[in-house]
């Protein structure tokens, strides 16, 4: 199974296992409720789905690697306390809370969130010692006498014995009790995944040439030799780090992460000129709009790993701005709902100026926000519906009040760790605008609230026209990319390969939803009847 139906696998669990009966009751007993078990080769993203899921599904996480406890950290302390038994007193041995149990507890009065995922990473490779205490804890949920809390639900994860010395094979009577997922690399759900966070160019396209690296492993003589796509995700942020730096990113750094000398040999060369093809087909000057007829002429016949260099090349810089295009959207859809909060709640006070009229202001409240990819759609902000009739006290105290419910919305998400850090990214932005709004309300010293409300609009316009040039530069670059594409290969396999990673990545297809832009929708057309053909022929014959 690879790591998307993985992930939807365990989403499905979540909510079967949380979900209750007419009387608050767990459908499925906890004591039913068979811990996941996910059984795959290392580095292929099993505990990255554990934060992804436990994000989406909305709820804590606590994750521990079990290999690097002892029996006494796992179970708890022994001591020894008094019971009365039959009227006699004996002394009883029991156990302090296992810090595992305990970090569950302290999770919960961290974050408020009474339900979540216990994770336990490299399951069975526990030594001899800890190892009963790890079937009690699979078949009971509890370590020594402290059970693990009602909705927490144990994902368990380990690597086959194959790439695992220390591993521990479970029996039947406790695979029995486990609710089993074997896991596979699958490079084609990575992608979308590397897409979405961002991950390096030249990692994406030299895996799309070739996929044979993406997962590998080999044995000899002088020991194991390994590409992983955790390697791969960790080299990428690197590369984006030495960038920045104006550090060269050569084999040896390479090896560093892809411990396979072959591939790592190939990629460095790879990464080597497609820094060269950057330079040499000046791209900046095709995404202002300058083709270079020589340049056209020079990769339609080059090698077809150069093509493929030029076309990632290209891919990067479209996504780029489609990405920041994506993220000022999100950023507009979250102001415009605290606009149209403050425009409810700021109604003026008696004797103070009207509004003005709504030009702007779709029905009751808000402004209407349109670029490229089409109008806005207002969704409920985080903390931002207040009381419908209006608030007390002073324009400026007023828009304060809507700034600290968003902010205080934005640190409990990120106390509960259910934001990631593009997420993250974004809040900090939206929270930076809104206070630079009510920063300006003070410097200007306005107070009444019909003026408060035509200054806070008069800043949300500004916004607003850095979201459609955003908007008009991701149109643009994507048709200026059309360009040089349909110019160098026409509608080739080149393009078909351009069409498919827009629909492989998150950012453009969020984009192009909304987006007008005709060449797309043909050629993604053009390519969808060709691979129902494809699949008509495949079944004939």
């Amino acid at each position: 199974m690879n790591i998307k139906r993985t992930k939807e696998e365990i989403k499905n669990t979540i909510e079967a296992y949380l979900a209750k009966d007419g009387f608050g009751s767990y459908e499925i007993p906890a004591i039913r409720q068979r811990p996941i078990f996910l059984l795959g080769s290392p580095g292929i993203g099993k505990t990255q789905i554990m934060e992804q899921v436990s994000k989406e599904c909305g709820v804590a996480l606590v994750a521990y690697t079990i290999t690097h406890h002892t029996r006494q950290s796992a179970i708890g302390l022994p001591f020894i306390s008094t019971k009365q038994y039959g009227g006699k007193e004996y002394a009883v041995t029991e156990y302090t809370m296992s810090e595992i149990v305990g970090a569950v507890y302290e999770k919960m009065e961290q974050t408020g969130l009474r339900e979540g995922i216990l994770f336990i990473d490299e399951i069975n490779c526990v030594s001899e010692t800890l190892a009963p205490a790890m079937l009690q804890f699979l078949q009971y949920k509890s370590f020594g006498n402290h059970k693990i809390p009602a909705g927490w639900i144990i994902v368990a994860a380990g690597n086959p014995p194959e790439y695992n010395k220390s591993v521990r094979e479970f029996d039947m009577v406790t695979m029995d009790r486990v609710k089993k997922i074997e896991v596979e690399a699958d490079f084609g759900v990575w992608k979308e995944y590397a897409y979405q966070q961002g991950l390096h160019g030249a990692v994406i396209s030299y895996l799309n040439a070739r996929k044979q690296h993406f997962y590998q492993m080999e044995t000899t003589v002088d020991g194991r030799n390994f590409a992983t796509p955790r390697g791969w995700e960790d080299l990428s942020n690197f590369i984006r780090v030495y960038e920045k730096l104006g550090k060269e990113v050569d084999r040896e750094v390479v090896a560093q992460y892809i411990q396979f000398p072959k591939i790592a040999k190939d990629f460095a060369n790879y990464l080597e000129l497609y820094y060269k093809y950057q330079a040499d087909y000046q791209l900046e000057e095709i995404f202002q709009g300058h083709l270079d007829e020589i340049l056209i002429q020079k990769v339609a016949h080059a090698s077809f790993d150069e093509r493929l260099s030029v076309l990632g090349l290209i891919l990067s810089k479209v996504n780029e701005a489609l990405k920041q295009a994506v993220s000022e959207e999100w950023q507009m859809e979250r102001l415009q709902s605290c606009l149209m909060e403050f425009k409810a709640l700021a109604a003026p006070l008696p004797g103070e100026m009207p509004m003005g009229n709504n030009e702007g202001v779709p029905g009751e409240g808000g402004i209407e926000v349109r670029g490229a990819s089409g109008e806005v759609r207002i969704e409920s902000g985080e903390g931002v519906q207040g009381d419908k009739g209006a608030g007390s006290g002073d324009a400026q105290e007023v828009f304060g009040g809507i700034c600290q419910k968003v902010s205080a919305a934005y640190e409990q998400k990120k106390k509960a760790e259910l934001l990631g850090r593009e997420e993250v990214a974004q809040y900090r932005r939206l929270l930076q605008t809104m206070e630079r709004f009510a920063q300006t309300l003070k410097l200007e010293g306005i107070a009444q609230r019909g003026q408060a409300f035509r200054r806070v609009k008069e800043l949300f316009a500004v916004e607003n026209g850095i979201y459609e040039r955003r908007q008009e530069e991701a149109s643009h670059a994507l048709e200026y990319a059309f360009d040089f594409l349909e110019g160098a290969f026409g509608s080739g396999q080149e393009m078909v390969m351009f069409i498919t990673e827009l629909n492989s990545n998150y950012h453009s297809v969020k984009f192009l939803q909304g987006c007008d832009c005709p060449r797309y929708f043909q050629y993604n057309q053009e390519l969808l009847f060709d691979e129902k053909r494809r699949k008509l022929l495949e079944r004939l014959s």
